[in-house]
């Protein structure tokens, strides 16, 4: 059995070091960043992915090997289509990406890559919006989405808006979003992201029509909220010592995931208020170790770690 199955397009991040003009690279991207997330619960994970045969994509692919992930698909490809991002910070906390490169839309992951096998095997099927891309060929994820939908597993998905895919076209991006709701049990989004899908007030509407299970709502260092049969879950969140940190939201959904795994959740069915609660919660305290150790891989923290401050 796999507890997760991620899947998507990659990213490799540049995050700042301690040093002016050094960097940290990590596996990005929330389907990596996730998968390794719940890899560091102990929860088995494989990750369905396409990356170039070179130096960045060797880097993310023996990440994602040294975190126990098991890869799902071919490793690589001859061109390269890892995208890197270069992330600095403004002098008011936001962040700024800088895109190096872009896949092309012949080096797409492909439908033939995505095992039925493995998707029957898995518990939970996750993927972000940067699996989704203005390219037409990009179809792979979507139609991975709807089988699972279709078998009746729990399907996750992560709105997270990277202009790189989609060269600036924010109309396209949101619509591609709003298309791929319907396969979607458990629905991540951030206060940046919520008017991709018509503001906060609309999410109850969208769980409905959609037939959504839970929507969690990320605050930030404020926490985060999750809509579910009707009621709104409010948890809070924790002050870090750190600014920023790339990779925090992805902690949270990996220790979100994890949690209901490890509540023994295999369908909604075993949903409770109190099971969204607690991963939530748990969630929160995986984002806080990221956060404060600056966002590398290594701070993506074990469960071990996450109970410790529970």
């Amino acid at each position: 059995m796999i507890d997760v199955y991620s899947i998507g397009e990659m990213l490799i991040d540049f995050i700042p070091g301690s040093e002016p003009a050094s960097y940290i690279r990590k596996a990005g991207g929330a389907p990596a960043n996730a998968a390794i997330a719940v890899a560091k619960n102990g929860l088995s994970v494989s990750m369905c992915c396409k990356v170039g045969d070179d130096d960045f994509g060797h880097f993310l692919m023996d990440t994602l090997k040294e975190h126990n992930v098991k890869a799902a698909c071919p490793e690589y490809c001859k061109e390269a289509v890892t995208t890197m991002a270069f992330v600095t910070l403004e002098e008011d906390g936001e962040r700024k990406f800088t895109f190096a490169r872009k896949p092309g839309a012949d080096t797409m992951l492909q439908e033939s890559e995505v095992k039925e096998a493995d998707i029957d095997e898995s518990v939970i099927i996750h993927a972000g919006s940067c699996s989704l891309s203005a390219h037409p060929e990009a179809e792979a994820t979507v139609k991975a989405m709807r089988l699972a939908h279709e078998k009746g597993k729990l399907v996750s998905f992560d709105v997270n808006y990277r202009n790189v895919m989609w060269d600036d076209d924010l109309d396209a991006c949101t619509a591609s979003v709003m298309d791929v709701l319907q396969y979607v049990d458990f629905l991540k989004i951030s206060e940046e992201e919520v008017d991709m899908v018509g503001g906060e007030a609309h999410l109850f509407e969208l769980m409905e029509k959609y037939n959504i299970a839970v929507v969690i709502l990320t605050l930030g260092a404020a926490g985060a909220r999750a809509y579910y049969q009707g009621k709104t879950i409010e948890v809070k969140g924790r002050k870090a010592k750190a600014v920023d940190a790339t990779g925090a939201g992805d902690a949270f959904w990996g220790g979100f995931l994890s949690k209901l795994r490890i509540q023994g959740v295999e369908s909604v069915n075993d949903l409770s208020e109190e099971k969204i609660q607690k991963a939530i919660e748990y969630g929160n305290v995986s984002g806080f170790i990221c956060v404060q150790t600056k966002g590398a891989i290594a701070s993506l923290p074990t469960r071990e770690q996450i109970e410790a401050y529970l």
